[in-house]
């Protein structure tokens, strides 16, 4: 069973719609200024590496595979079809994140005519210990382009996770799912609460979810792009996502407008990096 703190149900949920509103006390922002992957690692970001879930059997994650030009991380998927010569891309943040609003701005994008069912991903996500972890955490968005797990349709889903067993795959959520293209610029935006999470895309409200689906555990912002089962072998081409900035305000339940201001009046400021929210002592291990 998933453990609900009293602090966190007894703590008032503010929602702030105004650029007027005082600045929340913890909050983590980054822009993605940075000049390297070097500087990247050092502002507390890991890059994965290797193999594991998601993506095919066989293919790999690599730092390589992240790019930072103009202010934006790109997240870049290299395939053939073949898993052996599959790269793909990951980058998660620490793992100190649970009740709050967490907003990015992506640059989702579609390949008209590509069948590669390929999978865009901004999530918040805790360790899977074992299958059917109880105490397992996740929310995502969840972007395919040219279709993929079965069905041939684009769609973007919003997902609260309860657990999971990764092999052979069984798992239990809420997903909410927006059928159709949004390919280019969007801000996703989620919400934790003690008993409840919600999604938006572009300041929609596209699904709420309760029960044992919200997150128990801190969690780590996180970045992936990685291809499911079903591509076809043939020659070698490569697809890409960017992200523009990401925002988590600690304990506050913040509209998606609420959260494009304050990342507006960051990046005013000048402030392309900023993180004060406490440290948990737990390990990033993104591998998930």
């Amino acid at each position: 069973m998933k453990a609900v703190l009293l602090a966190l149900l007894l703590a008032p949920v503010l929602a702030v719609a105004g650029a007027g509103a005082a600045p929340p006390r913890a909050e983590f922002f980054d822009d993605f200024s940075q000049p390297d992957l070097d500087a990247l690692r050092a502002s507390g970001w890991v890059l994965r590496e290797g193999g594991g879930h998601p993506g095919l059997p066989g293919a790999r994650f690599s730092p390589q595979q992240l790019g930072l030009a103009g202010g934006l991380l790109t997240l870049r998927l290299s395939t053939d079809g073949t898993p052996a010569h599959t790269t793909l891309a990951q980058l998660c943040g620490p793992r100190k994140f649970l009740i709050g609003t967490t907003t990015a701005r992506v640059r989702l994008r579609d390949t008209p005519g590509s069948r590669d069912p390929i999978i865009q991903s901004f999530f918040l996500a805790s360790p899977l210990k074992h299958d059917y972890d109880p105490d397992f955490s996740e929310v995502d968005f969840e972007y395919l382009p040219h279709g993929g797990w079965g069905e041939p349709d684009t769609r973007l889903y919003g997902v609260s996770w309860h657990t999971v067993r990764l092999d052979p795959w069984q798992s239990f959520n809420q997903a909410s799912i927006l059928p159709g293209s949004f390919d280019g610029w969007q801000w996703l935006t989620v919400q934790v609460e003690a008993t409840r999470t919600r999604h938006y895309v572009n300041g929609r409200l596209i699904g709420e979810h309760t029960g044992r689906n919200v997150p128990s555990q801190p969690m780590a912002i996180s970045f992936n792009h990685w291809l499911a089962a079903g591509a076809v072998a043939g020659a070698a081409r490569e697809y890409t996502f960017d992200v523009d900035w990401v925002l988590h305000v600690v304990g506050r339940t913040l509209s998606p407008q609420a959260m494009r201001q304050r990342a507006a009046a960051l990046q005013r400021l000048g402030r392309d990096r900023v993180d004060t929210v406490p440290d948990r002592g737990l390990t990033s291990e993104c591998n998930l």
